[in-house]
C-alpha cells in the first residue's frame, strides 16, 4: 500500500518554501525536506503568494492509501519576519485548533501544532536562514482549508482542541494498513522469533516504545513486534505459540485501555476510561480530579504531582489483562508504560 505524508510534513514543506521566498524572492517548487528518519520527500506547491512583508505557500496533503480524514486537505503556511531574538513563533491560522485543556503535550493557549512538527519546522527555518542569510526569527502561521469542519470527525473537540485540526506526525510519514495484513505480520513476526530460537519478544505500540523495550531488555530487532493497536493479536497468537517471556510496551493512553480490558487499542474502537483510572486511586479527592482530567497523560501528571504511581497501577492492570488472555500459557509477562517523550512512567 502507498505511504503518505503527515500534516506536519506538509506544513514543514510549506514553511520551507515560504521562508525561502521571503528571503530570495523565489519559491522552490517542488520543495524538498528532511524527515526525522532520513527520508527526503519533495512536495509540489498548490499555491504561492509573495508580498513585501510575508510569503505564503500551500501543499495538498497526500495520505497515500490510508483512510485519513485530512487526505486532500490544503495545508497553508504564512511566514512573516519576527522580532529579533524570538526564533520561530507559531500561530494557529484558520482551520488549525488551539489547546484549551491540560493533559496534552502543549500548554493551554498554544496552537495545536505538535512537538515533532514544530521541531521539523524550526530546523528547516534554521537551514533556510543559513543558506540565504536570514535571522531565523519568524512568525509561522499554519492553516488548513476546511480544517474546522474536518476536526469534527476527529477527537479534537473532546480533547479541548477548538477551532480546527491538529498538525501531527512523529515521523512525517503516514503508514497505511489493513487490519488483516497487520495482524498477519504480527503472527509472522512471532513465527520468525521462535524459529530463531528467541524466547523473549516485545509487543510495542509504536517506534518510541519499541526503542525503550529494546534498550531495557537488550532485545534484537527480530524480537520486536510492531503490534500497533492489536494487543489482542499478539496475546492470542502467543497463547497458541508461546515463548518464555513477553514484554508489552506502550504509551500510557493505549496501555490504560489494555488495563481496562480492551484488546483493540485503536481510538475508533476503544477510548481511555477516566472513571476506570479514577478507580485505581485511593485518595478520593485525587480520584475525582483524575475523573475530570482531559487525557490519560493529564491524569498521570495529576498523580505524579501527588506522588501516586498511576503508571505502575496501569501496568499492573495491563499485565493482568494480558495474563487473562494467555490463560495459563507458559509465558511470563512484564509491562512497560511510557509517556510521549519515551520516559518510563510505569512498570509491572
Amino acid at each position: 500500500m502507498r505511504y503518505g505524508w503527515t500534516t506536519g510534513a506538509c506544513a514543514t514543506a510549506a514553511t520551507t518554501a515560504a521562508y525561502t521566498a521571503l528571503l530570495t524572492g523565489e519559491f522552490p517548487d517542488p520543495v524538498r525536506i528532511l524527515l526525522p528518519k532520513g527520508q527526503t520527500p519533495s512536495f509540489a506547491l498548490a499555491s504561492e503568494q509573495l508580498a513585501a512583508d510575508h510569503a505564503r505557500a500551500a501543499v495538498v496533503k497526500d495520505a497515500g492509501d490510508d483512510p485519513d480524514v485530512t487526505h486532500g486537505a490544503l495545508v497553508q503556511v504564512t511566514v512573516h519576519h519576527g522580532e529579533p531574538g524570538t526564533g520561530v513563533v507559531f500561530r494557529a491560522g484558520r482551520g488549525v485548533g488551539t489547546v484549551t485543556k491540560p493533559g496534552l503535550p502543549l500548554p493551554v493557549g498554544e496552537p495545536a501544532i505538535n512537538p515533532v512538527p514544530r521541531q521539523m519546522m524550526r530546523e528547516h527555518v534554521q537551514r533556510v536562514a543559513r543558506e540565504h542569510g536570514g535571522t531565523g526569527d519568524v512568525v509561522v502561521e499554519v492553516s488548513v482549508e476546511h480544517g474546522e469542519e474536518l476536526a469534527r470527525k476527529t477527537w479534537n473537540p473532546r480533547l479541548g482542541i477548538l477551532g480546527g485540526l491538529s498538525i501531527l506526525g512523529t515521523t512525517g510519514v503516514v503508514v497505511p494498513y489493513s487490519c488483516s495484513a497487520w495482524i498477519d505480520s504480527i503472527r509472522r513476526g512471532i513465527d520468525v522469533a521462535r524459529a530463531e530460537g528467541l524466547r523473549h519478544v516485545a509487543g510495542c505500540t509504536g517506534s518510541t516504545s519499541e526503542k525503550v523495550a529494546a534498550t531495557v531488555h537488550g532485545l534484537p530487532e527480530s524480537a520486536l513486534l510492531d503490534m500497533g493497536d492489536f494487543a489482542g493479536a499478539v496475546l492470542k497468537y502467543l497463547k497458541r505459540h508461546p515463548v518464555d517471556r513477553l514484554t508489552v510496551a506502550g504509551g500510557i493512553g493505549k496501555l490504560s485501555k489494555l488495563a481496562d480490558g480492551h484488546l483493540d487499542l485503536h481510538s475508533g474502537r476503544s477510548q481511555v476510561n477516566l472513571d476506570f483510572l479514577a478507580s485505581l486511586i485511593e485518595d478520593p479527592d485525587l480520584a475525582e480530579a483524575v475523573r475530570h482530567a482531559n487525557t490519560a497523560l493529564g491524569a498521570l501528571q495529576l498523580c505524579q504531582a501527588a506522588g501516586v504511581p498511576l503508571g505502575d497501577l496501569i501496568a499492573v492492570k495491563a499485565k493482568a489483562t494480558a495474563e487473562d488472555v494467555l490463560k495459563g500459557a507458559p509465558v511470563a509477562v512484564d509491562v512497560i508504560v511510557i509517556d510521549r517523550a519515551g520516559t518510563i512512567v510505569g512498570r509491572a
